[in-house]
């Protein structure tokens, strides 16, 4: 019996709530259009509160003679013939001086030889195919968080891959899938390596803490204690959620739900030439360290402070760390290559570098105009006036240092609903909550994990997450009825565990006073 049109189910709350947030998402602007109109609001606001006087005098330590002093900070207009002559000479240094640029195109002359050699693939399905059985789900979760170290390799390679690896011991295919969504997407702003999207937010972080302290810095480790307890944590959290929740719900996979020419038994073994490409990287990555040893270690080593002698801290070795980085993908990507057969010349590893250099075009123009925004926004005293009063009001109040962290990790999560771009929404906040904070005893170090926290778990559930689809793709292999509300039923717990137990796990950490990184 046919099925009319009136005896179609009603959508049901969260039908009509995902319809909802898709139409407002399609709304949203491209991020480049959304700093263009940032940038006019700034213009406007600075004529604006110029005209007012707007100032405030506060106290602060002369960074020369390190005594106490008084100053006063008033807001400086765009908009007046000495504000157009900065944005009209400007233009080229603000961009020559956004060092986010050459740390990004440093890290990805690296990672761009290890995708383009297979090694990311390759290592990733070696990772999953030892694991053992018991220990499946807590590997690829691990694994899935990790993966964010090559950017956006783990969206494209691990999650196919945790179905496979599901369907491969008799479990349900789309609970693989959703424990590798979850991994990369749910905790991809830490990570036990330091990786490039590090680069840009210590930067950013940096920019944002010279407004109250232009001697103030942080390194690229200064959240890495943090971020590995949080590895760790989301590691047990995500494998618990999947065992307790998730698989128990699906329950028994049928094979017949899946799509036409849907493999239903499947491996994932690697080729003796990825095997050996593997071995290979392996030997590279030691003599790499070898070398590095040799520059670290030794008593008055070359990567060590000449004066102090620390290789922790304040040394060649920790600022230029993204060298490292950078050597390590370059290094271990061309020995897998020659071991692999994919990429053995030189020829071929400058093509693949170039490769990924094409392809970060959109981002270098978005960081082109997030170059002005910084400049434009540091110039008219803005986020230093807005920090002063702010702070002053809220010491006032009597709130408090860890409260305030604790909303603004909800106001990032919301925010990440409609804006995904984890750049994009630090240049904004950055220049806003660190120098508040700081003026309320907060070091930049926790300000930026409290960023963290909040940027990554709704980027499993809201479906402006450019990879959102793909995954509702994969599902539909395994299920041909799926679609974007049966991957949002599955990633809810993980959304709302996530964000709980881990803006928990930060609180822990900040009331314990624990170090944040290096």
């Amino acid at each position: 019996m046919s099925v009319s049109s009136g005896d179609v189910a009603p959508k049901t709350a969260m039908q009509r709530f995902l319809d909802g947030v898709e139409k407002v998402g399609n709304m949203v602007p491209h991020p480049v259009v959304i700093f263009l109109i940032l940038i006019g609001i700034v213009m406007v606001l600075s004529a604006v509160l110029s005209l007012f006087g707007a100032a405030v005098t506060f106290e602060r330590i002369n960074p020369d003679t390190h005594k106490v002093e008084t100053a006063t900070t008033a807001i400086r207009s765009l908009l007046n013939a000495e504000g157009i002559r900065f944005i009209y000479s400007s233009l080229i240094p603000n961009f020559m001086s956004f060092t986010a640029v050459g740390l990004m195109i440093a890290a990805m002359i690296g990672a761009g030889v290890a995708e383009e050699s297979g090694l990311v693939t390759a290592l990733i399905r070696k990772l999953v195919i030892v694991s053992p059985g018991w220990a499946l789900t807590y590997i690829l979760s691990f694994v899935g968080i990790i993966s964010s170290v090559a950017a956006d390799a783990g969206y494209l390679v691990l999650i196919p891959l945790a179905g496979v690896a599901y369907l491969a011991v008799g479990r349900h295919p789309l609970a693989g899938l959703a424990l590798g969504f979850a991994a990369v997407a749910a905790a991809f702003t830490v990570n036990m390596l330091i990786k490039p999207l590090d680069a840009v937010l210590v930067e950013f972080t940096n920019d944002a803490a010279r407004l109250v302290d232009p001697n103030r810095s942080i390194g690229l480790a200064s959240n890495v204690w943090f971020s590995i307890a949080s590895v760790l944590f989301l590691t047990v959290v995500i494998a618990f959620i999947t065992d307790r929740m998730i698989a128990p719900r699906l329950g028994v996979y049928d094979p017949k739900l899946a799509a036409e020419g849907t493999a239903t038994e499947q491996g994932a073994s690697l080729s003796e030439q990825e095997s050996r490409g593997l071995r290979y990287a392996g030997f590279g990555m030691l003599a790499l360290i070898a070398v590095f040893c040799l520059l670290t270690l030794p008593s008055g080593a070359p990567l060590r402070n000449p004066t102090t002698g620390e290789l922790i801290g304040n040394s060649p070795f920790m600022n230029g760390l993204i060298a490292l980085i950078m050597l390590m993908f370059l290094v271990s990507g061309w020995t897998y290559g020659i071991g692999a057969g994919t990429m053995r010349t030189l020829a071929e590893v400058i093509a693949a570098i170039e490769k990924s250099i094409k392809s970060m075009g959109g981002t270098i123009f978005l960081f082109f105009v997030l170059s002005q925004f910084v400049a434009y926004f540091t110039y008219t005293n803005m986020g230093t006036v807005m920090a002063l009063s702010l702070s002053g009001v809220l010491q006032a109040a009597n709130i408090g240092a860890l409260p305030l962290l604790l909303g603004f990790i909800v106001v990032v999560a919301i925010i990440d609903l409609l804006l995904t771009g984890a750049i994009a929404k630090w240049a904004i906040f950055a220049p806003v909550f660190v120098p508040l904070l700081m003026k309320l005893g907060v070091e930049p170090e926790a300000v930026l994990a409290a960023y963290r926290v909040g940027d990554s778990p709704m980027n499993a559930i809201t479906p402006l997450n450019a990879y959102f689809a793909l995954v509702v793709g994969f599902a539909q292999k395994y299920d041909k009825t799926a679609g974007v509300g049966t991957i949002v039923s599955l990633m809810l717990p993980y959304v709302v565990w996530i964000f709980v137990l881990w803006t928990a796990l930060f609180a822990v950490w900040k009331m314990l006073g624990l170090p944040w990184g290096l």
